[in-house]
């Protein structure tokens, strides 16, 4: 059990809070088939970024505004599957509005709906793609959810499934804590790793 002492918890959703690993692969792999772009070239930059950050990356011939907001349509309908991460629920229910936050590369509405399908409460704080000019590894996001807060960004534990989310909580100056939801410990560029939120324990003060 690890244990951790913090201000305030800011938590990725996709991966961190809510399991889409299946609806996400799926809606990429048609996407995938309809442009001819192989799928694990895709996810390998997908996870953990914002739609338009990847399309920009992937297929910057394409108009990446269009694709990406048909995308998210498409997302949105997906319910099936969608679960809490292991011990996400009791933890969130026992936290203070002025305690968490999250930060997501997903839309607005597509992350409000995902925690909704996953029986997840709605955060005081919801920083999604569109309140952000810049996507992570970028700390913008961070930064915003700790002001809003009124949290020290030091005194902030960041909860991340992917590299890039880790280079933003870091760049962010945030203690950083990666869930093995989706990529093995060794890709989790040396972050303290656990397997879900039963794993470990948040002192708040």
């Amino acid at each position: 059990m690890i244990s951790l002492s913090c201000d305030a918890i800011l938590f990725d959703m996709d991966g961190t809070l809510v399991d889409s690993t299946g609806s996400v692969k799926a809606i990429w792999g048609r996407w995938a088939q309809k442009h001819g772009i192989d799928l694990n070239f895709i996810l390998q930059h997908s996870h953990g970024r914002r739609t338009i950050d990847t399309l920009n990356q992937i297929a910057p011939h394409l108009d990446v505004a269009a694709e990406a907001e048909a995308l998210e349509a498409e997302e949105i309908t997906i319910r099936e599957g969608m679960v809490a991460i292991g011990g996400a629920l009791p933890l969130l229910s026992r936290l203070k509005p002025h305690q968490w936050a999250v930060v997501t590369s997903a839309g607005r509405r597509l992350a409000t709906v995902r925690l909704e399908y996953a029986g997840l409460p709605a955060p005081p704080v919801l920083i999604a793609a569109d309140d952000v000019l810049q996507g992570k590894p970028d700390p913008e996001g961070y930064l915003k959810a700790a002001q809003r807060l009124g949290v020290s960004p030091s005194r902030c534990v960041v909860v991340e499934d992917a590299p890039a989310g880790i280079l933003a909580g870091r760049n962010a100056g945030m203690t950083v804590l990666g869930l093995t939801t989706t990529f093995a410990p060794e890709q989790l560029l040396g972050a303290l790793c656990v397997p879900d939120f039963r794993e470990v324990e948040f002192s708040l003060s």
